[in-house]
């Protein structure tokens, strides 16, 4: 069959990968049309790509006046961004799939929801967690009963102290009123894999976190508004020049250096940290998003589980997780998964081979290929049960997800509520 057709809203970061997909699957996938409002992305997507300059623009209103012009329609523009292309694009008939979180508040995500519904066509969330070969070992353990009934999870986000810094606190997801909460920004893909692993949504859920360390009162002294300005840099662990200075000595052209500079040298550098937002100092931005979150979740089957999220780490590491079942328990470290059982008094280690380390510039542990392999194929076979993460799963993670922040700020105990 020919290959599926695809249109890329958002040629960032995200949106580029995605679309590096089909460039080494041409067999099976091809990018024929972009839209992307900053100029430097665009042209070189057009050129990777191939892609003619009607099939290029800045407004994915364009694309979308131009018709059903391909099978499916990769949504990658910022995360406040996503509800109107995707109820325009579902309604021209295209498949959809859009990066997480899908959208900020309920009645959006139900909108999204509503539309591919009404419309016919499928809908994948790049939850790309639920895609790894790691997380498919794990779950065939946990679904073959080998650890007897769930009763507890302990589940880790070690988010790194620098892509806190990067993103949480100099980047564009240090605010909650211009982005969304952290919870909902990087851990919506926790609370949505312990829903897949477990194979239901929590009932109820309860939350703390705060942001402690990242505000004026842990600013050193001698600390300038500017990392290049600053006499204390070299005591800072998070000084922006030697952060993203050995990234380009070591020639990482890559997330997150990518996001910083266009143009990789030392002179675009030290401009972009004299002027732009990453050359700030971590204690003196406009951040207010919380640095560490506790989230404690009950389940409808009886099990409980604890997701916690932490920025003070060494680095983005894999997600680790305990697994407490009445006849064994599972620890997993995202490559390996060690399993004991309570009556043979066994141990089992099991390896799992990945795919890039389990970051963006990673690939997610193989997560953003299986992802992007499973949206192609269920539009290739109109088979919409190789999507791991549809519309009406991603709905109850996000519902989970927002119950949790109210959680948080409330000081209360939330019942997630039924989507239906």
């Amino acid at each position: 069959m020919p290959p599926v057709s695809l249109i890329v809203l958002g040629a960032g970061d995200r949106g580029a990968k995605h679309a590096k997909w089909a460039l080494a699957h041409p067999d099976r996938a091809r990018v024929v049309g972009v839209a992307e409002p900053r100029e430097v992305h665009r042209t070189r997507f057009v050129h990777d790509h191939a892609l003619p300059p009607e099939r290029s623009t800045s407004d994915w209103r364009d694309l979308a006046a131009l018709g059903k012009i391909a099978d499916a329609v990769l949504i990658c523009t910022p995360d406040r961004l996503h509800v109107e292309p995707a109820v325009a694009f579902a309604t021209l008939g295209y498949h959809i799939m859009v990066e997480k979180p899908m959208a900020l508040d309920e009645a959006s995500c139900r909108e999204i929801v509503t539309a591919v519904e009404r419309s016919g066509v499928m809908l994948s969330v790049g939850h790309v967690l639920r895609y790894t070969p790691y997380t498919s070992a794990l779950k065939q353990i946990v679904d073959s009963g080998r650890l007897g009934s769930i009763v507890s999870i302990q589940h880790l986000e070690p988010v790194g102290f620098w892509h806190q810094a990067h993103s949480f606190v100099r980047g564009n997801w240090r605010r909650s009123d211009e982005a969304t909460s952290m919870l909902m920004a990087k851990s919506c893909h926790d609370l949505d894999w312990l829903q897949y692993v477990l194979g239901e949504p929590p009932a109820r859920v309860s939350s703390f976190g705060r942001l402690s360390h990242f505000s004026p009162a842990n600013r050193p002294v001698g600390a300038a508004d500017r990392c290049l300005d600053c006499s204390v840099t070299a005591e800072c662990p998070y000084s922006a020049p030697r952060f993203y200075g050995e990234l380009l000595e070591r020639k990482e052209h890559r997330w997150p250096l990518s996001v910083v500079v266009d143009d990789f040298t030392p002179d675009a550098l030290k401009e972009a940290l004299r002027v732009g937002p990453y050359g700030r100092c971590v204690y003196g931005c406009d951040n207010d998003v919380v640095d560490h979150q506790v989230v404690a979740m009950e389940y409808p089957g009886g099990a409980t589980a604890t997701f916690t999220m932490t920025a003070f780490t060494e680095a983005v590491g894999n997600r680790s997780t305990r697994i407490f079942g009445t006849h064994g328990e599972l620890v997993g470290d995202g490559q390996t998964i060690r399993v004991y059982d309570f009556l043979t008094r066994t141990e089992e280690s099991i390896a799992v081979t990945g795919d890039g380390a389990m970051n963006a510039s990673g690939g997610h542990g193989g997560g953003d290929a299986g992802l992007m392999g499973a949206f192609i194929e269920a539009v290739a076979t109109k088979d919409p049960t190789r999507i791991k993460s549809g519309p009406r799963d991603s709905l109850l993670s996000h519902l989970s997800v927002l119950a949790a922040e109210r959680a948080r700020r409330n000081g209360s105990v939330e019942t997630v509520r039924d989507p239906l």
